[in-house]
């Protein structure tokens, strides 16, 4: 059975002396929703990196942009929906690309020989230019 890949997980204290905020601040980010920390078999929340990252944007949101949490909330949705529609706009474009290079393999041409009609290519040459006006004689 293999082993599941393990995280680097950080405390609230760490992570509160780390952002120089007081504990307290996560757990009301936690308790608005605005962070979703994983917890330990104790009971203890556990901060990912992800976790730091979205705090990262908090803080700058409300600390440098003056963003109150319910912005804050609406902002972290509309960036999550804007990753998923990226998402889905890469993944279309990828299916397009497909389908036109699939269109795009070289149909052979039609063999003249099986024409009931000889078709000849018109080439043209010195007899291509057209007749002097006679009118203006």
């Amino acid at each position: 059975m293999a082993k599941a890949k393990s995280k680097a997980a950080y405390m609230i204290s760490v992570v509160a002396e780390q952002y120089a905020i007081h504990p307290q601040t996560l757990r009301l980010y936690e308790r608005e929703g605005l962070l979703k920390p994983s917890r330990s078999e104790g009971n203890t929340r556990l901060y990912t990196s992800e976790d730091l990252e979205r705090l990262d944007v908090i803080l700058h949101l409300t600390r440098d942009l003056g963003v109150n949490l319910a912005g804050v909330e609406i902002i972290l949705n509309m960036r999550e929906k804007m990753r998923e529609m990226q998402s889905q706009i890469q993944e279309f474009i990828a299916t397009l690309n497909r389908e036109l290079a699939a269109r795009s393999v070289p149909h052979p041409e039609p063999e003249e020989r099986n024409s009931l009609i000889p078709v000849m290519v018109a080439r043209p040459g010195p007899s291509a230019n057209p007749p002097p006006n006679r009118r203006n004689r």
